[in-house]
């Protein structure tokens, strides 16, 4: 299992009325790519899953798969607050072959700390493939507690966590415990510096799409040990890590693709696109990083 340290939690690129845009889903993966995306998660926060269909997905992670080929690793956002679903989508997305799964904390119904236990198990149990468990409390309105990660991480096929609960002392209570060889990517670019340094192991990014070279620099000056380097990188990236969560993600990312030319299309309802005043602040912060 070689997933790199750069996951790009890829946008869903959709047509001018709203349909999924699967050439442009595989022009971007290319793109992202060639341009620091050591892997790319797809059908995720980012990619809009709650708005697209089960075919969508499937659709969209044969497209991604067979654009990038084994470049690149591509793992497939399959979790939905339905257990039965999941597993369903899992299998689907294991035929197809897919690199790994992200299973996000089932939203809306929030279960019990044991409920989440039963559904990634469950999840794990029917698939051969590698798992990345994602705990967002801000979307799914439940945290992942640490010791129901820490239990997860027993079981073989779940390697890592996505942990995008912005708490840096449940990052490190997890990392201080967990087996060896299980994984934790930052859910945060503005966090991916500082999780690095008490042992994550990189991020599944939203910032990558446009300023995948320059978070790689980061995460190999850190990684080299010249950690004045990574930190100044940081510091010339936040502006842009900030920018690009101005409103809901992934309104902000679209409109910077979107400036740069590359395929994004509009974001689907109920998600609206950015005001003018959010445009400026975008634009401002792609100028900044000498992006734009």
């Amino acid at each position: 299992m070689q997933w790199g340290r750069i996951l790009t939690a890829m946008v869903t690129p959709f047509t001018a009325d709203g349909k999924l845009d699967l050439d442009g889903a595989r022009r971007l993966a290319t793109y992202l790519v060639d341009h620091g995306s050591d892997g790319l998660v797809v059908a995720g926060t980012t990619g809009e899953s709650p708005t697209l269909t089960h075919e969508e997905k499937i659709a969209l992670f044969r497209a991604v798969k067979e654009a990038v080929g084994d470049r690149a690793a591509v793992i497939a956002g399959t979790g939905t607050n339905s257990t039965a679903a999941s597993i369903e989508l899992s299998r689907e997305a294991e035929a197809l072959g897919v690199d790994g799964l992200m299973l996000v904390v089932p939203y809306y119904n929030r279960p019990s700390q044991e409920g989440l236990y039963q559904h990634f198990k469950a999840i794990a149990a029917a698939t051969a493939l590698p798992i990345i468990l994602y705990n967002i409390p801000s979307r799914t309105g439940r945290n992942m507690d640490v010791t129901t990660i820490l239990r997860l991480a027993e079981i073989k096929n779940i390697k890592a966590v996505k942990e995008a609960s912005g708490d840096l002392d449940q990052a490190t209570a997890i990392l201080r415990q967990a087996p060896a060889g299980f994984l934790l990517y930052s859910g945060d670019d503005s966090l991916t510096l500082p999780l690095m340094a008490v042992g994550g192991y990189g991020i599944i990014s939203v910032a990558a799409h446009v300023a995948g070279e320059k978070m790689q620099a980061m995460v190999r000056a850190f990684t080299a040990g010249d950690v004045q380097g990574a930190a100044a990188l940081h510091r010339e990236l936040f502006p842009l890590f900030k920018a690009l969560f101005i409103t809901t993600n992934p309104v902000p990312v679209k409109e910077a693709l979107q400036m740069l030319g590359l395929p994004a299309g509009p974001v689907r309802l109920p998600l609206v696109g950015a005001t003018r005043e959010e445009k400026e602040k975008i634009a401002a912060a792609l100028k900044e990083t000498g992006l734009l």
